[in-house]
């Protein structure tokens, strides 16, 4: 299984490819041998590497050492996370279950998420992203509710402090994701439904297993979304086959773009378009990004 093969990779016979399409039947080949490439827009200049980053995590389940540990295979060294909940067993954990981390050093404080004063004296601000946890030592309902306050509470900081926090979180019920999207957090992880997405898909195509293993596996590629000014100029209307020209020089694959301008926009996926029509025009700016599969 191969999600990112050498790009001069030869195909041979009895090979299967791993496509991204609405459905097992609407795969078409486009039957195309040249495409419109526009190669004055392409950047192909190095990439500066990222630096050390701080990630603030709020509340406690058990994913939590895991989350700690995952981050440290895809950070640079000398990141930290702070993790700041009411759990009092979490400090054991933490170190039980996070020893000998060669990248990210952690802290662990306990404290209430949802006391306003609480968050105000870790200093969100600081902080890169923040990672807001359910807590598995409440039903459902209560869990989301907590995690509802504590976005309430960073929400109503940001526009105090005019700034936005980079806030992904997690809630157990579908059902509350809409009263979630009144926060204006970055994204919402709703863990159960994930699980059973990725359940029925396996069990249409028990191959995808594999596939989804790798993905989720911090060795090898992983889905990234990138700055498009990696990719292509800024401003200027290309195809997205320009865009997957320019990722294919990167050793990497292009599968979609984020529109920053629809971030907020429910009814257009907020801004993410996955698996666009090769020749549909796109026009990337500055704040825009790349969806892509890479090593790192």
């Amino acid at each position: 299984m191969q999600l990112n093969p050498p790009m001069d990779s030869v195909i041979a016979a009895g090979d299967r490819v791993i496509a991204i399409s609405e459905d097992d039947d609407t795969i078409r080949m486009s039957g195309k041998a040249d495409f419109d490439i526009t190669e004055s827009a392409i950047r192909t200049g190095a990439i500066p590497p990222a630096g050390p980053e701080r990630t603030l995590v709020l509340g406690w389940n058990w994913r939590a050492p895991g989350i700690v540990a995952g981050l440290d295979a895809y950070v640079a060294a000398g990141s930290t996370v702070r993790v700041l909940a009411e759990f009092q067993g979490g400090r054991a954990e933490l170190e039980r279950q996070c020893a000998g981390l060669k990248n990210v050093t952690w802290e662990y404080t306990i404290g209430d998420t949802t006391d306003r004063r609480t968050i105000e004296e870790v200093g969100p601000r600081s902080f890169d992203h923040i990672i807001i946890l359910c807590s598995d030592s409440l039903d459902q309902q209560k869990a989301d509710c907590r995690v509802l306050v504590t976005l309430l509470h960073l929400r109503d900081m940001a526009e105090q402090l005019k700034c936005e926090f980079s806030i992904v979180s997690e809630i157990f019920d579908v059902r509350n994701r809409a009263l979630a999207e009144v926060t204006k957090a970055d994204d919402f992880i709703v863990s159960h439904k994930l699980v059973s997405l990725m359940l029925s898909q396996i069990s249409e195509n028990k191959e995808l297993h594999a596939v989804l293993t790798d993905l989720f596996d911090p060795e090898g590629s992983e889905i990234y979304v990138k700055p498009a000014t990696n990719y292509v100029a800024p401003g200027q209307t290309v195809t997205f086959h320009t865009v997957v020209a320019a990722a294919r020089r990167r050793g990497e694959i292009a599968t979609g773009y984020k529109t920053a301008a629809l971030r907020r926009d429910a009814s257009r996926s907020y801004g993410v378009v996955v698996n666009p029509d090769k020749s549909e025009k796109v026009t990337l700016g500055a704040e825009d990004r790349v969806i892509v599969v890479a090593e790192n």
